[in-house]
Order: C-alpha cells, then structure tokens, then sequence
C-alpha cells in the first residue's frame, strides 16, 4: 500500500489505494512511518510523498478503524516523524488532501500542488476535533484568520489559494516535486537538518493542556461523531446535539 522507489538521493513515497482514495488507516499509517524512518536509514536526503490516481489523500478511511482507540495515536505518531526526520519532507499534493490528508501535507517541509490539490479538514462536519498539532501547524503556516476559515468555517482551500495563503510552495505535478528535490538533495544536509528543526520549533511540539487533550478525546467520542457516521451512511445531514 506504500509504493517506495529511488533515484539517487531521493526518495519517493506513494500512497497506494486509489479505491479508498488513498485514505489512511492504522496500517497504512504504520507503513507509511516505517517507510520514512528506512528512506533516511538508507541514504535519503530528501524525501516526496504524494498519491496514486487522482487523490493525494482523502483523509481518514471512515469505513475502517479510525474511530477504534488508538488510530489517532498512531496517525499521530506517523506525522510526527515525518515532521521530525532530518531531511527534508516534500509533499506533491497531486489531488485532495482532506483531513488527515491535509494533516499529512503539513507534516510535510514543502508542498507542491497540482492544479487539482485542494485542502480541507472538515472536522466539524463529523462531530469529531483535531490535535493542537494540526491547529497550530496551519496557523503557522498561513495565519489566524485562513487558518480559523478552514477550521471553523469547514471551508476547502485550491491549489491558488494555497498558493497565496503560503500554504503550497509551488504549482506543478509529481515531476516537478522531484526535480525541486533533486536541487535541494545537492545542498548542504547538516545545514537542511538544523534548518528544519528550527523552522519546526514553532509552538507544535510541546503537548497540548490536560483541558485541551480531554476535549479532543470528548469530540471523537462523542454523540455528535455517532450521529455524523449514521448521517453519513443513511446520506442524510448530521443532526448535532453539541453532546
């Protein structure tokens, strides 16, 4: 389901389960760390991640064991690494990035987009929250205002948008991903690795609040997400209760 492959000192990670839409689940979460924590074992300098088919993630697999405990542990833990390896992380964002895909591209150091990427993370819109990670790691990266569009709006964002916003840092597909990589492998890596821990030393990294955490843990499990999985399976709107 993770798709590895290799040209010189970089190497490219590839979502593979297009029938899903590249949504993640516990073992593919696990994949995807194990293969990011092995690339720079072996030798990468920088490393792409992107999506077969047409998506680059859509999210979280709702039919699969997201809402089991311990899925957002380890969706956790998986961007985490990423966002702590000591090379370079370029996501090429090939379609959209929904939820724990948008969470994937921020994890990530660099973000190329294709005309087609989009961003969302509609967690309102399933009774359910994300971490302070994620809310901080957007903020950072665009701002308050679009940041709290996203989230509280449940609003997605296009590629240009992301663009403007400084949420993507490029326009162009999975060649052009590589061939930045390519330029950015030739530089100094001990200069990359201090670089990236700084710019990742940005209020993310330290745990969130007891009050913060036990509302997170209140949303997912929560009447709301119970009535947001049912809306979802009947085709109907969710009916929230703020229970």
């Amino acid at each position: 389901m993770i798709g590895t492959s290799r040209d010189g000192d970089v190497f490219t990670l590839e979502l593979q389960r297009p029938d899903r839409r590249n949504a993640l689940n516990t073992e593919i979460c696990d994949l995807l760390r194990e293969e990011t924590e092995k690339s720079v074992t072996d030798g990468a300098r920088v490393i792409v991640l992107t999506g077969q088919g047409s998506a680059f993630c859509a999210g979280a697999d709702l039919s699969g064991d997201v809402y089991a405990d311990g899925f957002t542990d380890t969706l956790l833990e998986m961007l985490h690494t990423i966002d702590s390896v000591p090379v370079p992380v370029i996501a090429a964002i090939n379609g959209p990035a929904i939820g724990a895909g948008s969470q994937l591209a921020l994890a990530a150091d660099l973000r190329v987009v294709a005309p087609e990427a989009r961003f969302a993370i509609p967690a309102a819109k399933l009774g359910i929250s994300v971490d302070r990670w994620t809310v901080h790691r957007l903020a950072a990266l665009i701002g308050g205002g679009p940041a709290r569009t996203i989230l509280l709006g449940a609003e997605e964002v296009g590629a240009d948008d992301a663009l403007a916003h400084g949420l993507a840092n490029k326009r162009g597909d999975l060649a052009v991903a590589q061939q930045w990589a390519h330029s950015i492998a030739r530089l100094a890596p001990l200069s990359l690795q201090h670089l990236k821990m700084v710019l990742n030393d940005d209020g993310t990294q330290s745990p969130p609040p007891p009050e913060q955490l036990a509302a997170l843990h209140a949303a997912w499990k929560s009447y709301d997400a119970q009535e947001a999985r049912a809306a979802r399976a009947e085709k109907r709107p969710p009916v929230f209760r703020g229970q």
